[in-house]
């Protein structure tokens, strides 16, 4: 029998305190999803434990089986909601994920990682995974590059390393990156995941944040990118001996909340509906002959010549990352002296400061700039050791992982077509 499912994935945009009308969109959000037209649904920015809690218990009837990720200070705001049991959950960390003190950007206190749930659908597993990569918060000037980079990479590898016996991976959710960027490709490259975007559905150039027609995009940047960026999705990978494909892709949701004059999410919700059954002994033995004859359809998976092309572009990603973690192993070495001379600088201020006489009226304020000068010597000391150490082994990480992946594809002759790991005959 032909197994159906209706996919959704949403940022919320749920921070409190700062996300406007938070709570009314919430409620409107989950009226949505009480629907009854969603089997599998994935959440981010689900920051709020109450707003989860809402959402749970407004589509129990639809959707009984949930389960949020738990991580990091404030949360990893990433949910799963199903029709279908969730028969195991795991969350995985990922080794870089922005920095501390960073404190507006706040990235790094949600713990992000790689969310993955076993749903059993008519006994089939079904792996859904969420994630939410980093923001990318200046395109210009991306202090994020190698972070976005390491967890597109990791969660590729930590997707393929979880396959198993699944009949049907899925991973949904903001990856914000847009197609073409190196984390995009990085991605859908090493865990072989299939973008369900249809441009003859929806058009080549629609986007899913910063939309003009959102009421909550900055007229600025709706004015130089109208259609916005495209960086919520839906990617998926059918399982061996399984046959599939999409049945529809679409932004789902109407401009405005009904009766209101605001959005629903400062992001647009991503829906696909994807069908597959299991190959059946004929059209396993006639895609063989096919492959064994020379007779291949374009389509067909056993092309030899698009496999080369993609794994073509996977060695060329891979390389892209790794110059890029070089340059970050760099840029923190740096880093590290600029901290240390500043640290030495204020010591020195310090003890010429423990020296002088507070000024008459103002010794209360004299001893508080000495506490500030300590708390700064503090924190410059820790950026230079503690957390340049950490920082610095994370990237090692992700930049090991992917030297591994590349020595996988040079060694292997017939996974590139030849190309070894400089990319050469």
């Amino acid at each position: 029998m032909a197994m159906e499912l209706s996919i959704l994935t949403l940022n919320i945009w749920g921070i409190p305190y700062v996300s406007k009308d938070r709570e009314t969109r919430v409620k409107a959000i989950g009226d949505v999803l009480a629907s009854g037209n969603y089997d599998i649904v994935s959440l981010q920015e689900v920051w709020s434990d109450s707003d989860y809690q809402y959402l749970k218990q407004r589509v129990e009837n639809v959707l009984p089986f949930c389960h949020y990720f738990y991580s990091g200070v404030v949360g990893s705001g990433l949910a799963v909601l199903s029709r279908y049991p969730i028969v195991a959950a795991f969350f995985h960390a990922w080794s870089v994920n922005g920095y501390i003190h960073r404190i507006q950007h706040g990235d790094w206190f949600g713990g992000k990682g790689v969310g993955m749930a076993k749903i059993s659908v008519n006994d089939q597993l079904v792996h859904v995974y969420v994630a939410h990569l980093h923001a990318e918060y200046n395109r210009q000037c991306d202090d994020y590059m190698a972070h976005r980079v390491i967890q597109a990479h990791d969660t590729a590898q930590f997707i393929e390393s979880t396959r198993g016996q699944s009949v049907l991976q899925v991973l949904a959710g903001d990856l914000n990156t847009e197609p073409g960027d190196l984390a995009y490709r990085v991605l859908v490259t090493s865990s072989k995941l299939k973008d369900s975007y249809d441009r003859k559905s929806i058009g080549s150039g629609v986007g899913t944040n910063e939309c003009h027609t959102n009421s909550y995009t900055d007229p600025m940047a709706a004015k130089q990118l109208p259609n916005g960026k495209r960086i919520d999705y839906i990617l998926y990978r059918i399982g061996d001996h399984y046959e599939g494909r999409l049945l529809e892709h679409r932004l789902p949701l109407p401009e405005r909340v009904p009766g209101q004059t605001f959005s629903y999410s400062d992001h647009e919700a991503v829906y696909a509906k994807l069908i597959l059954k299991k190959s059946s002994s004929t059209s396993t033995i006639q895609n063989l002959i096919a492959c064994n004859s020379g007779k291949v359809r374009e389509e067909d998976s056993c092309s030899r010549e698009s496999r080369e092309e993609t794994d073509r572009e996977a060695v060329l990603s891979l390389r892209e990352s790794v110059a890029i973690c070089n340059e970050s192993l760099k840029q923190l070495e740096s880093h590290r002296r600029s901290y240390t001379l500043m640290a030495i600088g204020v010591i020195i201020a310090l003890i010429y400061m423990l020296e002088l006489q507070a000024p008459y009226g103002l010794k209360i304020a004299f001893l508080v700039l000495k506490f500030l000068l300590c708390a700064v010597i503090i924190f410059f000391v820790v950026m230079a050791t503690i957390w340049n150490v950490m920082e610095k082994h994370g990237i090692l990480a992700g930049k090991l992982s992917m030297e591994i992946a590349l020595k996988g594809y040079s060694l292997d002759g017939t996974t590139v077509g030849g190309y070894g790991l400089k990319g050469e005959k």
